[in-house]
């Protein structure tokens, strides 16, 4: 039996590429089914009124994808953010590009790219 501590996200930490792909997977899964939960909510409380039905459409799965690969994008920024402001350092030019290449064309690959930077400076939380 191995000794490697589990993410709580599941899959264990320390173990490579693909077990960091894994927990940015499982963190774009989590920021969609909080996405959809607030969308239930909404839904919820706009059934009164017909026309705010009307106005408000259907996200589709593309859309809803891409807003939860921001979100965790996000929250990697503000990570990023926090730790700089703590010791001082600048945004390394890797990292730089990797952002920028995640607005580009955001996808759970770029994603992987970004959160390796911060996976490797010890501060990915997960």
């Amino acid at each position: 039996m191995t000794n490697n501590p589990i993410s709580p996200l599941g899959g264990a930490a320390g173990n490579g590429h693909s077990s960091l792909t894994e927990r940015v997977r499982s963190r774009v899964a989590e920021a969609d089914r909080s996405l959809d939960r607030r969308l239930k909510a909404a839904r919820r409380r706009s059934k009164s009124t017909k026309a705010a039905s009307i106005a408000r459409p259907e996200a589709s799965e593309k859309d809803r994808s891409t807003r939860s690969l921001r979100r965790v994008f996000h929250e990697l920024g503000t990570t990023h953010r926090e730790y700089r402001q703590r010791t001082g350092q600048r945004v390394p030019p890797d990292l730089r590009e990797a952002a920028h290449a995640f607005k580009r064309e955001p996808s759970l690959t770029s994603l992987v790219t970004v959160a390796g930077y911060l996976d490797e400076l010890g501060i990915l939380a997960w």
